[in-house]
């Protein structure tokens, strides 16, 4: 499965951005989705977990209720929608696959995109 992140840029704090990835090979409904974030110099966290069907979501505390992830097995893409956006929200997102996850564990996710980069002024 490759997948590909698009959608970052720079934009002021409580603005809005739409985070999308595009998956291809494989069995797309098959496979759960997340979006993790690495900020400079810190590791990388989970975001936001969606599974095959999308009937189930998973998020990180500080994101719940502004950021929303879905999915289109239609159209083999999976989706961020950020709201609110505060500049510790600043960081390179990625979006990941796999067949059996444990959504905030990321050595659970078999497939990677490149990040996308948000920037979040103040």
């Amino acid at each position: 499965v490759q997948l590909q992140a698009f959608g970052g840029g720079l934009v002021q704090a409580g603005g809005s951005l739409r985070l999308s990835c595009a998956a291809s090979g494989g069995t797309f409904s098959s496979y759960a989705m997340g979006w993790f974030r690495q900020a400079p110099g810190k590791e990388r966290d989970f975001v936001a977990f969606i599974n095959g069907g999308g009937s189930l979501t998973r998020y990180l505390a500080s994101v719940k209720g502004r950021f929303t992830i879905s999915r289109d097995n239609a159209k083999n893409m999976v989706y961020l929608q950020m709201n609110s956006l505060k500049p510790e929200d600043t960081a390179l997102y990625y979006c990941a696959a796999g067949d059996r996850v444990v959504p905030a564990n990321e050595a659970s996710y078999d497939f990677w995109g490149q990040g996308t980069l948000v920037t979040v002024s103040s």
